[in-house]
């Protein structure tokens, strides 16, 4: 399982938009549904398991200057049910999982439509690099999480 994640936070990085230092480290747990609801609900306010939550050590403008990235936690349980709910290997969700995890580390967000497309682009040609198959292929948002409706606004976004 480690040669898988470390391939996966190379290729997320490698696709990454803001570099980080030579040798930065970020920290990985993998865990079981109890805890990570405890961490949701502590850090977050939601009192529920998921699959994922990154926590960055900086805030994006200071990434590349960062020994460390920051800390992503991965619930074991949820990866496994939701591998085989989707009917996609263990360990192909867990590396788009790491690279999702990764790629807020680095200031990606997916709140509104716009950011949405761009993070899973970045996800699907992570992925694409380890020969990973895009995971959004023909698949629509989880109803337990609606894609906000996207707000027009025709002042420019700042660059990242």
């Amino acid at each position: 399982m480690r040669p898988r994640i470390a391939a996966a936070v190379e290729a997320g990085l490698a696709l990454a938009p803001v570099k980080t230092l030579p040798g930065a480290e970020l920290s990985l747990l993998l865990t079981d549904d109890k805890r990570i609801r405890i961490v949701n609900r502590d850090w977050r306010g939601f009192d529920k398991a998921t699959n994922v939550l990154s926590f960055p050590a900086v805030p994006p403008e200071k990434i590349a200057a960062s020994p460390i990235i920051g800390d992503i936690v991965l619930a074991f349980e949820t990866v496994a049910r939701e591998a085989e709910v989707e009917e996609k290997s263990f360990g192909d969700h867990l590396s788009h999982l790491v690279i999702h995890g990764l790629l807020h580390l680095v200031g990606e967000d997916h709140e509104t439509e716009d950011q949405a497309q761009r993070m899973e682009a970045l996800e699907t040609a992570a992925l694409a690099r380890l020969g990973i198959a895009d995971p959004y292929a023909g698949s629509d948002p989880e109803p337990t999480q609606p894609r906000p409706k996207t707000v027009k606004n025709p002042s420019p976004q700042p660059a990242s």
